[in-house]
């Protein structure tokens, strides 16, 4: 699941701080806009069924 929330991909160069938009582009320098959220889930995670596992731990 992606957010529809995206910042400037170059804000660090370009701006004092983050822009966020919902368009493709910036709003203040026209750059492109990637999204901001990070991915929720790595099926290739290589310590995913430890995590997994200790979390089970925890629940009992």
């Amino acid at each position: 699941m992606k957010s529809d929330i995206r910042v400037c991909a170059s804000w660090r160069d370009r701006h004092d701080r983050p822009v966020y938009t919902l368009s493709d582009t910036c709003p203040e320098c026209g750059g492109d806009a990637e999204n901001s959220a990070p991915a929720p889930f790595d099926p290739e995670d290589p310590h995913g069924r430890y995590r997994r596992a200790l979390k089970e731990r925890r629940r009992a």
